[in-house]
């Protein structure tokens, strides 16, 4: 039976709702529940509950949606309907649903598609008892700007030209990114700048990963804090990405212009709030109805008002009138777009950042030998470039990581063939009277004056690996990086079969310890280095030019989440 609001006659029962739905607001966990009242009327069979989840950003214009289409009294299959809207972030609601088979949503509205998309292509993987999501057609859009006070935007050129996502990525320009695990600005912009800075094939290049290592130092949960630094007079604040709508709404809700955005000359992704049904197997009969009607509801001329008072934009980018930079800090122009990245896409962005956020756990080991004092096409010698590839990652890395520092050739420190310049440890530590992370300067910057003797690779990385293996750290990413321009032509060391039969004897799944594997030049031997490191489920690379050794650190940082099985 269709949706109808005369009282329907017969032996049918009038339902009373219970005082909880008649109040219509319930406070669990942080997480606002209305339910909304189904008003005194029509005569039910029973209630049909509809559950919304919305993005907090819509939960106002929805709730007006919802009071309207509930003063009508609807009735489906002989039920009354209840309609229940609750504002959840659109990230939580992406990692719960493909799964959910307590109480999902009926409908769906996050603040992207991106979710909705990538939702989609996980509850698929579920099999038949996942529910299923059909996208529809979004409601509304909001821009995602570069955002800030307005001392720290006039120093990016602010209004006088667009700041351009360059700055974003800037070491000079403080900037904070909110996670895009959980926020859907941190998402966005990470899609931004993997445009920028990303190959065509999906591959992160060095920069992206510098980038992402370099913000992601200081990134936040939520948008909201960077908003709150900077509506509470921070001058200093660093810039931060965020929707038009809500530098609109921060900006009413403190009363005056707090903080300003800019429209990257670049272009920009847009948020587009589709409506998503999902279904699900033994849902209640009549919902797939009553769920069409509130959609409809949603659709209104009157709903899209709402959606235009509270700051958004139309479906189709469109602005209502009257929005000023001087008033509001944003404005109504037409907004360049790009391309809405693809569900695959966005896997790709979260595993890159999953995978430069994690925490790590590395022992840094550096060939001295020799060799190492010979020229590069820069005229910097191996160990110098070693060196200082060494010194820009280190610098990329928050002080919650643990690193330490070998040096290897033969017979450097009798009986054997490496000595531990700084033990491994977290960054910020303390260690002989000054943090770890400037130690490992100091250890770094006194390589060249270690250099000579031959190169003992074999023993090295055996005892390199067993080093890292027997402290295992299950809270980070444990690994080793090791860089050398030779062979190993340490005859009283084990041999090459030896070695690989050893290490695949004490590979532990349980406790995985990868190997990355770095060659410089033409004369490193890349058959045994990779050997070495397909042995514990590392990679090997082989570095020509300085400045191809900092682009394989920055890589193998880039896939420590998937080692070893990458």
């Amino acid at each position: 039976m269709s949706a109808r609001t005369q009282p329907r006659r017969g032996s049918a029962r009038r339902v009373l709702l219970p005082l909880g739905a008649l109040l219509g607001v319930v406070a669990a966990a942080g997480v606002t529940v209305v339910a909304l009242r189904a008003t005194g009327g029509p005569e039910c069979d029973g209630t049909l509950p509809l559950k919304i989840v919305v993005t907090p950003a819509v939960e106002e214009v929805v709730r007006g949606a919802a009071d309207d289409y509930q003063a009508a009294q609807p009735v489906v299959d002989g039920k009354c309907v209840q309609v229940q809207v609750e504002a959840r972030g659109a990230a939580d609601v992406s990692k719960e649903l493909p799964t959910a088979q307590i109480n999902p949503p009926a409908l769906w509205v996050p603040d992207s598609s991106m979710w909705a998309a990538e939702t989609q292509r996980q509850a698929g993987d579920q099999g038949a008892d996942a529910p299923r999501l059909d996208i529809s057609d979004p409601l509304a859009s909001s821009p995602l700007l570069i955002a800030g006070s307005t001392r720290a935007m006039t120093d990016l050129g602010w209004p006088i030209a667009p700041v351009s996502w360059a700055k974003v990525v800037d070491p000079k320009v403080s900037v904070t990114l909110s996670d895009p695990t959980t926020s859907t600005e941190g998402l966005a912009t990470l899609a931004v700048i993997r445009a920028q800075l990303g190959n065509p094939d999906g591959t992160p290049k060095p920069e992206l990963i510098g980038a992402l290592l370099r913000v992601g130092r200081e990134a936040l949960p939520s948008v909201r804090d960077a908003f709150g630094k900077v509506v509470q007079g921070a001058d200093d604040a660093p810039v931060f990405t965020a929707s038009e709508q809500s530098v609109l709404a921060a900006n009413r809700a403190a009363g005056s212009r707090r903080v300003v955005a800019s429209y990257p000359e670049e272009g920009t992704v847009s948020f587009d709030y589709p409506v998503v049904r999902v279904s699900r197997p033994g849902e209640q009969p009549g919902t797939a109805k009553a769920a069409e009607d509130f959609e409809r509801a949603l659709r209104t001329d009157h709903t899209g008002r709402r959606f235009a008072e509270a700051g958004f934009r139309t479906a189709d980018g469109k602005a209502p009138g009257g929005w000023s930079n001087e008033e509001h800090g944003v404005r109504g122009d037409d907004v360049a777009l790009l391309g809405t990245p693809s569900p695959e896409q966005v896997s790709e962005l979260l595993g890159t950042w999953g995978a430069v956020s994690l925490d790590t756990r590395l022992l840094a080991v550096l060939d001295v030998s020799g060799s190492m004092a010979e020229k590069m096409s820069d005229g910097s010698t191996r160990i110098e470039a070693a060196r200082e590839a060494a010194l820009t990652a280190l610098g990329m890395l928050p002080d919650t990581s643990e690193i330490g520092l070998w040096a290897f050739s033969t017979d450097k420190k009798p009986p054997n063939d490496w000595i531990e310049l700084v033990p491994i440890g977290p960054l910020g530590e303390p260690i002989g009277g000054a943090p770890r992370r400037v130690q490992l300067q100091k250890g770094a910057g006194g390589l060249p004056g270690l250099v000579g003797g031959g190169t003992s690779l074999n023993e090295t990385a055996l005892a390199a690996f067993r080093h890292v293996q027997r402290d295992y750290d299950p809270s980070k990413i444990n690994s080793v990086t090791l860089i050398t321009d030779g062979s190993n032509d340490d005859i009283s060391s084990i041999d090459l079969p030896a070695l690989i039969s050893t290490l695949k004897a004490e590979v532990d799944p349980a406790r995985p310890v990868p190997m990355i594997m770095v060659g410089l030049g033409e004369d490193a031997d890349m058959d045994a280095l990779r050997q070495i490191a397909d042995a514990t489920g590392g990679k090997a690379y082989q570095a020509m030019e300085p400045q191809d050794i900092r682009g394989v650190l920055l890589d193998g940082i880039s896939q420590r989440r998937c080692r070893p099985n990458c």
